[in-house]
């Protein structure tokens, strides 16, 4: 995957570590500086020296991944995501859309363009890797950016497809419906407030916690 190689290539750039690939670490809902974190600590190197650095990993994966990311990304899109967001997108009386994502912002943003959505989520608005290391702290820099005084949590969803989507939900206080269309199943996101295996799917949910 392109994300993940650009992520390797520039720790492994900035700190001289060869071969970071051949280290395994877990991805999935984690943001890009902390798993590039573990990987350097699982070749060696010193926690200080990868903080120190951090802000330079992040500026040569941006590169990286720019070099990497393909034309079109929109066959990847998950299943019904469209459909929902063009729902959701339509009724801005009762909805607004914003982005979370482990994601370094010009990465998620690169994405976005290139899977045919990125106009789904205006700059100045969303919490993205780039803003916090730790991906717990995403959804309050999200809701702080989204309005004055930040938006509430009782009108806040998070929408993901990992675990740890569900545990930056529940670390903010804020519902969490989960969509098994990427690396795990239903039963492993069992403990979202809402499961489905199809973005479209979530729509009636969301329109009943809106109620």
């Amino acid at each position: 995957m392109e994300h993940a190689r650009a992520i390797v290539e520039a720790a492994q750039e900035v700190h001289g570590v060869a071969d970071l690939a051949s280290h395994r670490v877990e991805a999935a809902g984690r943001t890009d500086l902390a798993i590039a974190r573990s990987l350097l600590l699982a070749a060696g190197v010193e926690a200080p020296e990868i903080d120190a650095r951090a802000e330079e990993v992040a500026a040569r994966a941006v590169e990286a991944y720019a070099d990497l990311c393909p034309a079109d990304l929109s066959p990847r899109l998950a299943p019904g995501i469209v459909e929902l967001l063009d729902a959701l997108a339509g009724r801005s009386t009762e909805f607004a859309l914003s982005l979370v994502t482990g994601n370094l912002e010009p990465v998620a943003r690169l994405k976005l363009a290139r899977a045919g959505i990125g106009a789904y989520f205006p700059s100045g608005q969303g919490g993205f890797g780039s803003d916090h290391h730790a991906r717990a702290e995403l959804p309050p820099i999200a809701r702080a950016r989204m309005a004055s005084p930040p938006w509430p949590r009782d009108r806040t969803v998070v929408i993901g497809d990992t675990p740890r989507d569900i545990a930056c939900a529940r670390a903010d206080g804020v519902l969490v419906a989960a969509v098994a269309t990427g690396p795990f199943a239903v039963e492993a996101l069992a403990e979202a407030d809402a499961v489905a295996d199809d973005a479209r799917s979530l729509l009636p949910v969301l329109e009943d916690w809106a109620a």
